[in-house]
């Protein structure tokens, strides 16, 4: 039973993986609210607790250790104490961070959350303050970054892009990214915003909405609709593999000359919070291809983690030996073909 997927999992523990994306810390300060303010019609919360954990990218670092693999950072913090905080977090992790430099002056980006509650009710999200981070970075520091992505990919075995519109992806560092995926290397990327630009990559991961987004029209939840859209977008790409993460609908592969394979979500159990779960999926995918996986076994490990993922609350990483539990314990499901069901439905005519 899974026994491809475990060995997949045997071997990713050996990845080096060079991931160059926008550095987030999430924040979170507990409190307790029971009244209201005099001074405005706001509730006053009493301060318990904060907390600082990795996002975005550095979500996606943080799974990608729990994998196992060698990471090496590229990318962008602010000169504060958040900053610094979390850096040490990704060292902790075991990633590599020197290769990440401070911007002297500039805030890392940073969204902190108020959670609160009563005494005996369960604490809600009532307020998020976003800071904007160091941003787009100029000639003489893009320049710095691209040189360590060419250093840190001679000596990796894929490349991850985690593009979360930040700007630490400005056009100098685009174009990095494609020259490496011109060279055959192994270069996944997950992008929220211009997943077009990232021509020639090996295997590129946008959700429903950034393909919508992309190919400008609605896709509803008709799978042909869908493969319209998904082969309109690949044949812009250029890309090896496009991974379509769709929420509770599962995912879907598109390759050149391969039908469409379509894959429910893993398990049964309902989410408990799809904070992050987009960078579990595209670690995992990365990580996978490193090893050797072809993207139909990449894909069918990354929707174990997903699943693993959303039964944990807020951003969270999954860890290798999670997933060979789950590998043990249940068989994972092949994907249904595109091309198969439309067979299936001449055939019911």
């Amino acid at each position: 039973m899974n026994t491809d997927l475990e060995r997949v999992l045997d071997r990713i523990g050996r990845a080096r993986i060079a991931v160059v994306g926008d550095l987030v810390a999430d924040e979170f300060v507990y409190g307790e609210s029971d009244r209201i303010s005099r001074e405005a019609p706001v509730l006053i919360v009493r301060y318990e607790s904060a907390e600082l954990k990795p996002g975005c990218a550095a979500n996606a670092i943080m799974n990608l250790c729990a994998l196992g693999a060698r990471v090496q950072v590229i990318g962008l913090v602010g000169s504060d104490e958040i900053g610094r905080r979390l850096r040490g977090l990704l060292r902790d992790a075991g990633a590599d961070d020197s290769t990440v430099f401070s911007v002297e002056g500039m805030p890392t980006a940073t969204k902190t959350r108020v959670l609160a509650g009563g005494k005996n009710t369960r604490r809600q999200q009532m307020l998020r303050i976003d800071r904007d981070g160091p941003g787009q970075p100029g000639p003489a520091l893009a320049q710095k970054l691209v040189k360590a992505l060419a250093q840190a990919a001679a000596k990796c075995d894929a490349i991850m892009v985690s593009d979360y519109g930040l700007g630490l992806l400005a056009p100098p560092l685009v174009e990095a990214v494609r020259s490496l995926a011109g060279q055959d290397r192994t270069v996944c990327v997950d992008a929220r915003y211009g997943v077009a630009q990232y021509r020639g990559v090996s295997l590129a991961k946008p959700n429903e909405p950034e393909l919508e987004q992309a190919v400008g029209r609605p896709i509803g939840d008709d799978p042909l609709a869908l493969e319209e859209a998904g082969r309109e977008l690949q044949k812009t790409l250029r890309a090896g593999a496009l991974l379509v993460t769709r929420g509770r609908n599962g995912m879907a592969l598109l390759r050149p000359g391969s039908p469409t394979a379509l894959m429910p979500v893993h398990g049964s159990v309902e989410a408990v919070d799809v904070t992050g779960a987009g960078d579990t999926v595209m670690a995992m995918c990365t990580v996978a291809m490193a090893a050797g996986a072809d993207p139909l076994q990449a894909m069918r490990l990354a929707n174990v983690a997903g699943a693993l993922k959303v039964q944990k609350t807020g951003t969270a990483a999954v860890a290798a030996a999670e997933i060979r539990a789950e590998l043990q314990r249940v068989a994972v499901a092949q994907p249904t073909l595109l091309a198969a069901q439309r067979t299936a439905a001449r055939g019911r005519r």
